[in-house]
Protein backbone atom coordinates (compact mmCIF):
# COMPACT_ATOMS: atom_id res chain seq x y z
CA UNK A 1 0.00 0.00 0.00
CA UNK A 2 1.04 3.09 -0.63
CA UNK A 3 1.06 6.00 1.25
CA UNK A 4 0.47 9.58 -0.20
CA UNK A 5 2.69 13.10 1.06
CA UNK A 6 -0.31 15.72 1.64
CA UNK A 7 0.69 17.56 -1.57
CA UNK A 8 -2.98 18.69 -1.80
CA UNK A 9 -3.34 22.51 -0.47
CA UNK A 10 -6.70 22.35 -1.45
CA UNK A 11 -9.19 22.65 1.09
CA UNK A 12 -12.60 21.12 1.34
CA UNK A 13 -13.82 24.53 0.56
CA UNK A 14 -11.95 25.47 -2.43
CA UNK A 15 -13.40 22.10 -4.58
CA UNK A 16 -16.94 23.62 -3.28
CA UNK A 17 -16.02 26.55 -4.92
CA UNK A 18 -15.00 24.89 -7.78
CA UNK A 19 -17.93 22.64 -8.27
CA UNK A 20 -20.07 25.71 -8.37
CA UNK A 21 -17.70 27.38 -10.71
CA UNK A 22 -18.57 25.05 -12.83
CA UNK A 23 -22.06 24.43 -12.99
CA UNK A 24 -22.03 28.41 -13.11
CA UNK A 25 -19.96 28.28 -16.49
CA UNK A 26 -21.73 25.57 -17.83
CA UNK A 27 -25.35 26.13 -17.67
CA UNK A 28 -27.39 26.93 -19.99
CA UNK A 29 -24.81 25.43 -22.84
CA UNK A 30 -26.02 21.80 -23.70
CA UNK A 31 -22.84 20.83 -26.25
CA UNK A 32 -20.96 18.59 -24.53
CA UNK A 33 -17.65 18.85 -26.37
CA UNK A 34 -17.94 22.81 -25.18
CA UNK A 35 -18.43 22.22 -22.14
CA UNK A 36 -15.83 18.92 -21.64
CA UNK A 37 -13.57 21.60 -22.95
CA UNK A 38 -14.36 24.17 -20.77
CA UNK A 39 -14.03 21.75 -18.09
CA UNK A 40 -10.72 21.13 -18.68
CA UNK A 41 -9.77 24.22 -19.03
CA UNK A 42 -11.00 25.23 -15.30
CA UNK A 43 -8.99 22.11 -14.05
CA UNK A 44 -5.82 23.27 -15.55
CA UNK A 45 -6.19 26.78 -14.22
CA UNK A 46 -6.92 25.25 -11.11
CA UNK A 47 -4.46 22.97 -10.35
CA UNK A 48 -0.82 23.72 -10.15
CA UNK A 49 2.06 20.66 -10.38
CA UNK A 50 -0.01 18.96 -13.35
CA UNK A 51 1.19 18.65 -16.90
CA UNK A 52 -2.09 17.05 -18.37
CA UNK A 53 -6.19 17.73 -17.66
CA UNK A 54 -8.73 15.96 -20.10
CA UNK A 55 -11.23 13.50 -21.09
CA UNK A 56 -11.28 10.23 -22.46
CA UNK A 57 -14.72 9.52 -23.69
CA UNK A 58 -16.48 5.77 -24.56
CA UNK A 59 -16.18 5.55 -28.27
CA UNK A 60 -17.60 1.93 -28.14
CA UNK A 61 -18.80 -1.09 -25.72
CA UNK A 62 -15.17 -1.80 -24.91
CA UNK A 63 -12.68 2.10 -25.96
CA UNK A 64 -11.81 5.45 -24.56
CA UNK A 65 -11.44 7.72 -27.23
CA UNK A 66 -9.30 11.20 -26.52
CA UNK A 67 -11.51 13.77 -26.06
CA UNK A 68 -10.70 17.37 -24.86
CA UNK A 69 -7.91 18.11 -22.55
CA UNK A 70 -5.36 20.66 -21.59
CA UNK A 71 -1.37 19.75 -22.39
CA UNK A 72 0.64 17.70 -24.65
CA UNK A 73 -0.56 15.71 -27.10
CA UNK A 74 -1.86 12.45 -25.75
CA UNK A 75 -2.93 8.57 -26.99
CA UNK A 76 -5.99 8.65 -28.59
CA UNK A 77 -7.30 4.96 -27.68
CA UNK A 78 -7.44 3.21 -24.65
CA UNK A 79 -8.95 0.01 -24.42
CA UNK A 80 -11.12 -0.82 -21.68
CA UNK A 81 -9.04 -2.44 -18.55
CA UNK A 82 -5.90 -0.85 -20.00
CA UNK A 83 -3.61 1.56 -18.28
CA UNK A 84 -4.96 3.90 -15.33
CA UNK A 85 -7.99 5.05 -17.49
CA UNK A 86 -9.20 1.94 -19.01
CA UNK A 87 -9.16 0.45 -15.77
CA UNK A 88 -11.05 3.17 -13.74
CA UNK A 89 -13.81 3.00 -16.88
CA UNK A 90 -13.63 -0.73 -16.75
CA UNK A 91 -14.34 -1.20 -12.85
CA UNK A 92 -16.01 2.65 -12.88
CA UNK A 93 -14.48 3.48 -10.13
CA UNK A 94 -11.76 6.52 -9.44
CA UNK A 95 -7.78 5.16 -9.35
CA UNK A 96 -5.49 7.45 -7.43
CA UNK A 97 -1.96 6.65 -8.42
CA UNK A 98 1.03 7.32 -6.83
CA UNK A 99 3.44 6.15 -8.76
CA UNK A 100 2.38 5.80 -12.51
CA UNK A 101 5.57 3.32 -12.89
CA UNK A 102 4.40 1.18 -10.08
CA UNK A 103 0.80 0.87 -11.90
CA UNK A 104 0.57 -2.35 -13.67
CA UNK A 105 0.29 -2.08 -17.51
CA UNK A 106 0.62 2.09 -17.33
CA UNK A 107 0.07 3.69 -20.56
CA UNK A 108 3.02 6.27 -20.75
CA UNK A 109 1.65 9.06 -22.91
CA UNK A 110 3.59 11.86 -21.29
CA UNK A 111 7.14 10.29 -20.48
CA UNK A 112 7.07 13.52 -17.54
CA UNK A 113 3.89 11.66 -15.81
CA UNK A 114 4.94 10.55 -12.19
CA UNK A 115 1.30 10.70 -10.56
CA UNK A 116 -2.18 10.41 -11.75
CA UNK A 117 -5.95 10.54 -10.87
CA UNK A 118 -8.42 8.91 -13.19
CA UNK A 119 -12.34 9.61 -12.35
CA UNK A 120 -14.84 7.77 -14.21
CA UNK A 121 -18.15 9.88 -15.81
CA UNK A 122 -20.60 8.15 -15.05
CA UNK A 123 -24.37 8.67 -16.56
CA UNK A 124 -27.29 6.57 -15.57
CA UNK A 125 -25.39 3.62 -14.18
CA UNK A 126 -22.81 3.72 -17.50
CA UNK A 127 -19.27 5.10 -17.56
CA UNK A 128 -19.66 7.85 -20.63
CA UNK A 129 -15.60 8.61 -20.49
CA UNK A 130 -12.87 9.10 -17.74
CA UNK A 131 -11.23 12.41 -16.39
CA UNK A 132 -7.61 11.99 -16.12
CA UNK A 133 -5.34 14.06 -14.82
CA UNK A 134 -1.64 13.64 -14.44
CA UNK A 135 1.79 15.48 -12.54
CA UNK A 136 5.33 15.46 -13.17
CA UNK A 137 5.27 15.03 -9.43
CA UNK A 138 5.18 11.53 -7.26
CA UNK A 139 2.23 11.56 -5.07
CA UNK A 140 0.58 14.90 -6.05
CA UNK A 141 -2.91 13.31 -5.54
CA UNK A 142 -4.47 12.71 -2.39
CA UNK A 143 -7.90 11.30 -0.96
CA UNK A 144 -8.62 15.55 -0.37
CA UNK A 145 -8.15 15.82 -4.20
CA UNK A 146 -10.18 12.46 -4.77
CA UNK A 147 -13.06 13.36 -2.87
CA UNK A 148 -13.09 16.93 -4.59
CA UNK A 149 -12.52 15.72 -8.48
CA UNK A 150 -15.57 13.30 -7.59
CA UNK A 151 -17.54 16.20 -6.86
CA UNK A 152 -16.29 18.19 -10.13
CA UNK A 153 -17.36 15.25 -12.03
CA UNK A 154 -20.68 14.90 -10.07
CA UNK A 155 -21.24 18.80 -11.32
CA UNK A 156 -19.89 17.86 -14.71
CA UNK A 157 -21.99 14.93 -15.77
CA UNK A 158 -24.97 16.84 -15.48
CA UNK A 159 -24.17 19.13 -18.39
CA UNK A 160 -23.24 16.71 -20.82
Amino acid sequence: MFTTTTYSDVPKEKYEQLAKQLDALLSGESNRYANLSNASALLNQFFDRINWAGFYLMDSEDELVLGPFQGLPACIRIPLGRGVCGTAAQNKETILVPDVNKFPGHIACDAASRSEIVVPLMKDGEVIGVLDIDSPEYERFNEDDQKGLEQFVSVLVKHI
